[in-house]
């Protein structure tokens, strides 16, 4: 990925951690467009990154959604989140423009692993990245894209 991209997430995530923030509003989120009416493409290292992430999403929305999920799973789970957005950002090669359109996706999942990380709204973060995933199946060539049901 360029660097400036990998530059944003890195400002970004620290601003994310740096203190409270709201962005529920309908202005907040900026979604992604496809490519003249076609997907975007992926490389090998963001298709397994994003798989990874899916699929300890689809592990853990029973026990979120019952309630029964715990601090140290939340925590857990967004470290293990973390560790893949970065592998993504710092190996991940696309075009330019496909670049920009991921990075819309990566912001959301980046904004839910820090609510998971925060005190309070867990579940929300959790179901932001959960939206995420569902937005970068819509916008990106990811043949056998699972991701987790809401």
């Amino acid at each position: 990925m360029p660097a400036a991209l990998a530059l944003c997430l890195a400002l970004g995530q620290s601003a994310l951690a740096a203190g409270p923030h709201t962005h529920e509003g309908p202005t907040a989120t900026v979604r992604p467009v496809l490519d003249h009416g076609k997907k975007w493409p992926t490389d090998d290292v963001l298709r397994r990154g994003m798989d990874d992430i899916s699929l300890a999403m689809r592990q853990s929305l029973a026990p979120i959604h019952s309630n029964m999920f715990t601090t140290a799973q939340y925590e857990a789970l967004a470290t293990r989140i973390q560790v893949q957005v970065d592998d993504v950002v710092g190996n991940c090669k696309l075009p330019e423009q496909a670049d920009q359109q991921l990075h819309l996706v990566l912001e959301q999942i980046i904004d839910g692993a820090a609510k998971m990380k925060a005190g309070t709204g867990r579940d929300r973060g959790a179901m932001k990245i959960v939206r995420a995933l569902a937005q970068y199946g819509k916008y990106f060539d990811h043949a056998g894209w699972q991701p987790p049901e809401h």
